[in-house]
């Protein structure tokens, strides 16, 4: 399941996140990512961080990636909610899994990061009133972006970056 280019196709990609996530809860989407993962690293074992093909994310790489779009969202969520149309900066995910070395992280040390960062997230979203989910942030790749927007986009990510990173593994196998 591979989604749009964010910068060259930013409604292309932003629908890609929602048609993932469909009419789902997004916390409950939430809530359940971090299980995934961890199952999945349990899962790939030795094939953790082998990557299917050159140029091609390793599941430890996609691992990686959530957790950088944990922590971004954690960021952006936290602006819009407490400054008024705050800038809100894109970032290339590709620079970040290579220049950050994902594929040589501790998987565990990830899946803490991401388990804390989501817990907080998902504290937040549970306390913020409904009028100021509807509070805005101006992305620089795709405009305005609301706080109940950026949720529902995180959560469409994460099954999109969980499904390549079953795939990964899944290609990984069949070699």
């Amino acid at each position: 399941m591979q989604s749009p280019d964010p910068v060259s196709a930013p409604d292309a990609y932003r629908q890609s996140l929602l048609a993932a996530l469909g009419t789902d809860d997004p916390a409950d989407v939430m809530s359940a990512s971090p299980a995934s993962l961890r199952e999945l690293v349990d899962e790939a074992g030795a094939d953790l961080a082998v990557r299917p093909a050159p140029g091609e994310w390793s599941v430890l790489e996609c691992i990686g990636h959530l957790v950088d779009a944990a922590l971004i969202t954690a960021a952006r969520s936290r602006w819009i909610l407490a400054e008024t149309e705050p800038d809100i900066v894109g970032y290339d995910q590709d620079l970040w899994v290579s220049r950050l070395r994902h594929g040589e992280d501790d998987p565990h040390e990830l899946l803490d990061l991401f388990e804390a960062l989501r817990r907080a997230d998902l504290a937040l979203w549970r306390r913020t009133p409904e009028a100021d989910r509807e509070r805005i942030g101006i992305h620089r790749e795709r405009g305005p972006e609301s706080y109940g927007l950026t949720v529902r986009l995180i959560a469409g990510h994460d099954r999109i970056h969980l499904a390549q990173a079953r795939a990964a593994l899944a290609a990984v196998r069949s070699q």
